[in-house]
């Protein structure tokens, strides 16, 4: 009996990923969620730019590449031309929350019916660990070589609290892959966050708080650990707004 297989959503190729990066993670959870929804022949997914930016090499989908940070303003024209198609977004934070800010913004506010799929690793991957909108107080990077300054620098931008107070967004979770348990919280969250869609609720964000090791200059067993210690206490997991369900914002 088979007990563990490939989703036939995600392409039978190697991810290019460095070793310890959870974006293969995410990866097969987005895989597993279309399959268990049955929507893989109706489902279109928007890749950017950053360290996804070849996302369209594994998911058993239309794919379409946007512009650095533009991917909510491509989703928003898919999903207006193709309403019964399931429209989704899968974007690191330097191209959400920096390049891409006000696109994720509006398209939240005017509550288009997509899914984003978010991935926090508080740094620059592709382009060599620059600080990120994202970057912890105090984190080294190769742009704040003595910690980030708050002072100098701003503060970190805390995505699923900001969208949450949009009337449009149906659904903001925050999430990680750090363990086996909060793989599984990560995998019903983005499952509701497609399921929401269909159910044509307005927008739904889920991000994924995950590890850098390569940037981090860590082990992929200290990235992990980092997470727990570092991360999550800044960046707190949970759901910070339901449409299904009240009392919930944290």
């Amino acid at each position: 009996m088979v007990v563990f297989d490939r989703p036939k959503s995600l392409s039978p190729v190697p991810f290019h990923y460095c070793p310890g990066c959870t974006h293969g993670i995410v990866h097969r959870l987005v895989a597993e969620a279309i399959d268990a929804l049955g929507i893989e022949g109706k489902t279109i997914g928007i890749a950017p730019v950053g360290c996804s930016v070849f996302a369209y090499n594994y998911f058993e989908c239309d794919m379409i590449e946007a512009a650095h940070g533009r991917a909510p303003a491509v989703a928003t024209g898919v999903k207006r031309t193709h309403p019964d198609n399931i429209v989704f977004t899968y974007q690191g934070d330097g191209d959400l929350a920096a390049i891409g800010t006000a696109e994720t913004v509006h398209a939240s506010a005017r509550g288009e019916n997509i899914t984003i799929i978010f991935i926090n690793n508080a740094i620059y991957g592709m382009t060599g660990g620059q600080m990120a909108p994202t970057s912890l107080p105090g984190q080294v990077t190769t742009t704040s070589p003595y910690g980030r300054d708050v002072n100098i620098q701003g503060n970190p931008i805390h995505i699923c609290e900001m969208l949450s107070t949009l009337d449009g967004v149906a659904y903001a979770e925050r999430v990680a892959v750090n363990n086996p348990k909060n793989v599984l919280k990560a995998k019903k969250a983005i499952q509701k966050a497609f399921q929401n869609q269909i159910d044509k609720k307005g927008l739904s964000i889920v991000e994924v708080v995950s590890t850098c090791p390569t940037n981090w200059g860590m082990t992929p067993a200290e990235a992990l650990k980092w997470v727990d210690e570092k991360m999550i206490p800044f960046y707190p997991l949970g759901v910070y707004k339901d449409v299904d369900a009240k009392g919930d914002a944290q």
